[in-house]
């Protein structure tokens, strides 16, 4: 058994994307569980023991369009308005080059769509975090990594992009960004900077026992700006690092509506400013082993939402709000003679989060939140397992008014485990069993009692600030092998889940934001990727050889199955599906494929899925040209138009349905302009390790 099931795994994976022959890997590996191995080939998707990396700088059918566009792409990872951002069932929370995004809702989706994806240089879904990451992360974290390595002398990168749709009328995006960077013996920095213009269009239609309620027709303008800026300085050993981010956004909205009673026509504008400071000094030792960290975070957003008739001129909705986000957090690791190898790290953090949201100029929220934080955890190796075990304590003081009463204070200190075990099967064929404890304290957005989406007569959008935060206990069982094939199940139970649904009022409907007492997750998933060689060249040739997964014809197919139980509701599972195939055509062009679908059905929370959700078809061509500096992307998203979702909400009558112009035609190109000298060639070592980092100036 043991023999089939190792020739299965080889037939699938080892054979495909094997980027040497198994004896100089088996020689090459080092099973340190943080150690990051980016080698000159760098492999499309990575998995260690805490987490997965997909690279989006070298995959051209992430990387044209925007980033909403190429996340939507991966395997296993759900974004809508309904599920919100979820990993293998598992809610994200967001970071942005190692640090907490504290953005939300409908600004993170512009943020995300305004971000051209040709800016991203990888992202990281840690779906096991250990006890150095806050026990506020929830149950998963996504990391998008916009980091680039800054080399001797001026190197630059220029990108662009454009896109085109007719839905009604023709609509157009496009977008602009510009990265320079430099470094010498002393200091390093870099400077990325950029633009994107979108026009797009919306059509909603909610009814109510084939009453409608409400039918919606946007026309949508957005504006993004971003500017990312690091230096770093060299002390001998030790480092400093400064960074400065800012973005924002300015959107428009024109909404025709009509309903049962009501007709309007309306414009929104929303404008959001959004900066981010952080300081790292980095203390590092004789033994490169041993590091101590000190960081400081600070970031504050500003938010506005008008809504007025255009019939009268009239204000419907004047809502703004204002976050301030402090963080110093330092962190200690070094290895100790235990085992084979042992590592050990402990660290404390001081986190103070304020918000204060008003409507028509009054203030009807206060809300500051306070957080202390203490951790350690151990990483070890023994023969063949890897172990992680950590604890985290943290410590909780929560308060805020409305324009009506206090909020009930949420004072409390609790206790976070968390365990990991991988066990080595035979080289590069692994299994992994982990457990944490994780919180998730309503975000901003959730408590917001405004409303930030949109309002007529017959529908509204509200958070709720009385919301208590969500306990979960997460298990999960995996199988991987050769980095791309993957089996695993994963179960956990939340206490106090917060969530979105839609009910009836006596106007319509409304969107509101609860606890539900218990929901328990449950998800499997499958990842298996067919070389096309296998078919032409049979198994025993295949194995011969040595090749980039780059450079082959293969598919790769991934289900997953996620289902929510919630006491009192008959909720079924949902099976999310996703097939890539990458075909190299002559002229070195490489053609890719993505094809997402779900089922019907199936539930997420009070949402019943009536027509597949992110049902989508996209293409995209891709070739590098000038000694491969110029790389140029034309693609299609959603070409058979099938993108659409409709939804029943459980315990009404009610009825979503909801269509964007996802189908899409456009070109992304990056061009890395050379440089003269020949010593400012790219080197391909990113590691914290002083002897061999290059400058990751950042500090992700």
């Amino acid at each position: 058994m043991k023999h089939l099931f190792t020739t299965i795994l080889l037939a699938t994976s080892f054979s495909i994307f094997s980027q040497e022959n198994t004896t100089d890997t088996i020689k090459k590996m080092d099973k340190e569980l943080d150690e990051v191995v980016i080698q000159k080939n760098k492999k499309a998707v990575e998995r260690k023991a805490d987490r997965t990396i997909y690279n989006f700088s070298d995959q051209s059918h992430l990387n044209s369009g925007s980033l909403m566009e190429g996340l939507k792409k991966l395997p296993g990872l759900i974004i809508s308005e309904v599920a919100g951002m979820m990993y293998q069932g598992k809610q994200l929370q967001v970071y942005m080059d190692g640090r907490p995004l504290n953005i939300y809702s409908n600004e993170l989706n512009a943020y995300l769509e305004g971000m051209p994806a040709n800016a991203i240089e990888k992202v990281e879904i840690i779906t096991n975090p250990g006890a150095e990451f806050p026990a506020t992360s929830g149950g998963a974290i996504i990391n998008i990594v916009t980091a680039k390595n800054a080399k001797r002398y001026l190197t630059a990168t220029y990108s662009n992009g454009y896109s085109y749709t007719k839905y009604t009328k023709s609509r157009n995006r496009f977008n602009n960004s510009l990265m320079l960077s430099a470094a010498n013996k002393v200091f390093s920095w870099q400077i990325q900077g950029g633009q994107n213009y979108s026009e797009s269009y919306t059509k909603t239609r909610l009814t109510d026992n084939d009453i409608v309620v409400t039918q919606n027709y946007s026309d949508n303008i957005s504006r993004f700006y971003y500017l990312k800026t690091g230096v770093k300085f060299d002390f001998k050993k030790d480092r400093l690092l400064l960074n400065y981010d800012i973005n924002g956004n300015n959107n428009n909205s024109f909404v025709q509506a009509d309903g049962n009673g009501f007709t309007s026509d309306d414009k929104s504008k929303s404008k959001r400013y959004y900066n981010d400071v952080m300081a790292i000094y980095q203390k590092r030792f004789e033994n490169p082993e041993t590091k101590l960290d000190f960081r400081f975070n600070y970031n504050d957003g500003n938010s506005n939402f008008d809504l007025n008739s255009r019939a009268d001129n009239n204000p419907v909705l004047d809502n703004n709000s204002d976050k301030k986000y402090y963080q110093f957090k330092t962190d200690y690791s070094q290895e100790i003679d235990l085992l084979d190898k042992t590592k050990f790290s402990a660290g404390i953090l001081a986190e103070q989060l304020d918000f204060e949201a008003k409507n028509f100029g009054i203030e009807n929220l206060d809300y500051s939140r306070t957080i202390l934080a203490a951790y350690s955890e151990g990483q070890a190796n023994y023969k063949k397992f890897d172990f992680i075990l950590g604890a985290r304590l943290e410590s909780y003081d929560v308060k805020g008014t409305t324009d009506t009463d206090d909020l009930i204070p949420f004072r409390q200190t609790r206790f976070f485990p968390n365990a990991t075990i991988q066990y080595t099967l035979i080289p590069q064929v692994y299994f992994k069993a982990n457990y944490n404890k994780k919180i998730s304290l309503p975000n901003t957005s959730a408590l917001n009692p405004n409303n930030t989406s949109y309002q007529n007569p017959n529908i509204g959008f509200y958070g709720n600030p009385y919301l208590d935060p969500t306990i979960y206990n997460n298990y999960e069982v995996e199988l991987s092998a050769f980095e791309y094939f993957t089996i695993g199940y994963s179960f956990t139970h939340a206490d106090n889940q917060i969530i979105n649904r839609i009910i009836s009022t006596p106007n319509g409907a409304a969107s509101i934001t609860q606890n539900v007492p218990k929901v328990t997750y449950r998800n499997f998933n499958f990842g298996i990727p067919l070389p096309f060689m296998l078919i032409t060249k049979g198994l025993t040739e295949t194995l011969k050889m040595d090749f980039n997964p780059d450079e082959i014809n293969f598919m790769y197919i991934y289900a997953g199955n996620s289902k929510q139980i919630i006491d009192g509701l008959d909720t079924k599972g949902i099976w999310n599906m996703n097939a890539m195939v990458q075909l190299l055509l002559p002229k070195k062009i490489k053609f890719t494929t993505n094809y997402s679908t779900s089922n019907t059905g199936g539930n997420y929370y009070y949402y019943s899925i009536e027509k597949p959700m992110n049902h989508q078809l996209d293409l995209t061509f891709a070739k590098k040209f000038f000694s491969d500096n110029l790389s140029v992307s034309l693609y299609l998203n959603d070409a058979l138009n099938t993108n659409r979702q409709e939804f029943a909400m459980a315990g009404t009558n009610l009825n979503y349905k909801t269509k964007y112009d996802t189908r899409r035609i456009g070109f992304s190109l990056t061009y890395k302009i050379p440089s003269k000298n020949k010593n400012s060639q790219e080197t391909d070592i990113l590691n914290n390790d002083k002897k061999q980092e290059q400058q990751n100036i950042l500090g992700n």
